[in-house]
């Protein structure tokens, strides 16, 4: 079953355009069980919506999943950007990189 589309997604070719990056992100221990596009439109809704983790829709991964790409899209990595920072400005989406430091507490 297909889940809705949220205003805060991204199509699925912005989102090839930073798959790569955000697959090697994880490593690779067992294959899949959720599309990653859909935990990257989980986490934009998540950022975007100013929801609790426990409040990201039905028809996404569960919020336990999506929480813990976020996790590792969001680590420190000493003289770098976070991962899904950079790619949200890859996307264009500057307004959602505020909010992630807002969320994050780095202003």
């Amino acid at each position: 079953m297909a889940r809705p589309d949220f205003a805060s997604d991204v199509s699925r070719e912005e989102f090839e355009a930073v798959r790569g990056m955000l697959e090697a992100a994880r490593r690779k221990t067992r294959p899949r069980k959720h599309d990653l596009y859909d935990v990257f439109c989980a986490v934009l809704y998540f950022l975007e919506s100013g929801t609790a983790w426990r409040g990201v829709p039905e028809g996404f991964p569960p919020w336990r999943t999506v929480h813990e790409y976020f996790t590792q899209w969001t680590a420190v990595r000493p003289g770098e950007p976070m991962l899904l920072e950079t790619a949200l400005e890859q996307i264009g989406r500057p307004n959602t990189v505020a909010t992630l430091h807002k969320v994050l507490g780095r202003h």
